[in-house]
């Protein structure tokens, strides 16, 4: 009958709310508060700690798988242009090709690969017509300095060439000789790709090659001319281009450049573009050749060969 079926259900709550008071008791389970203050978690606990009372497993409801995230493998740091093309194909496809997200993306892929150099010299030889350097400046892809240090030319300084090097006297007190400089630089830029503009001038006073296809020189990038509204052919300034895409002034004042603020605006100009231009160097660049595999045998046994005799011993044994 409804009566029977009603003093049934009546039982069955009683003995609920005996065991939740006596779970509350042992601390097992928090007072209920006002009608519709519990959170879903205290309920799950609550809901975990009764079903535990009557002896039964509960299920398990806290922990959900997480989707997995596909995140591209990071690029060598041998990686050939091609590769790195393809690694921005990617990111233009992802549909988004925002330049926060470029950098972003570029960063996670590619930690630490990218540098942006800027050097200053000073005159040295006869009558100061000889360039050599006096200060280098390295920042990373987000534009922090990692190496700003004052160079002592291996010949005396006859220009200082104040007004566009910054340098002074002063600077030299503390600067390191070239060659600790030269080999401490070094060691930053290999396997990296260098950024800079018109950077053949700061290689030539590190005398340094960098690899062609790992040189970004930003004073040779028809992307960013097009983008400022200038002439393809002509030879354009550091000046010129952050005035004319980045908006800022740079090289102003009478204490001379700065190789710092340089070489942060470089990187600057070169994220701007770097998508487009990645893409564009893939098709122009011709591929690397493979490393030559040496065989070790093959180096030693050469030594038994007739050629590589002393002639004193050649003769002495016919």
């Amino acid at each position: 009958s409804p009566r029977g079926r009603s003093k049934k259900k009546s039982r069955k709550h009683q003995r609920f709310m005996e065991r939740r008071a006596l779970l509350e008791q042992k601390g097992l389970l928090s007072p209920r508060g006002p009608l519709g203050s519990q959170t879903p978690e205290a309920g799950l606990e609550a809901l975990t700690a009764i079903t535990k009372a009557h002896g039964t497993a509960a299920p398990r409801c806290d922990k959900v798988p997480k989707p997995k995230r596909i995140v591209p493998a990071s690029l060598s740091p041998s990686a050939s242009p091609d590769s790195i093309a393809r690694h921005h194909s990617v990111l233009l496809s992802q549909g988004n090709s925002s330049s926060k997200k470029v950098r972003t993306s570029s960063l996670v892929l590619r930690p630490g690969k990218y540098v942006a150099i800027d050097c200053e010299m000073v005159g040295t030889g006869p009558q100061g017509r000889l360039s050599e350097l006096a200060r280098c400046s390295v920042v990373n892809y987000e534009g922090d300095v990692i190496y700003d240090k004052y160079v002592q030319p291996e010949l005396p300084i006859v220009d200082y060439r104040t007004r566009w090097s910054g340098i002074t006297k002063q600077h030299m007190k503390n600067a390191i000789p070239f060659k600790a400089a030269q080999a401490e630089i070094l060691k930053i830029l290999k396997d990296k790709i260098v950024v800079g503009h018109a950077i053949h001038n700061d290689f030539q006073a590190l005398k340094y090659f960098h690899p062609k296809d790992r040189t970004r020189d930003t004073s040779q990038i028809p992307v960013l001319k097009k983008r400022a509204g200038l002439p393809i052919r002509a030879n354009v300034s550091l000046k010129n281009l952050a005035r004319h895409l980045l908006h800022k002034k740079i090289q102003v004042g009478c204490k001379g450049h700065s190789s710092v603020e340089d070489a942060q605006t470089a990187m600057e100009l070169y994220r701007l573009v770097e998508v487009q231009w990645e893409k564009e160097l893939a098709h122009s660049l011709p591929p690397r050749p493979p490393s030559p595999v040496t065989d070790p045998t093959a180096d030693s046994s050469q030594y038994l060969d007739d050629q590589y005799w002393p002639t004193d011993l050649m003769a002495s044994s016919l």
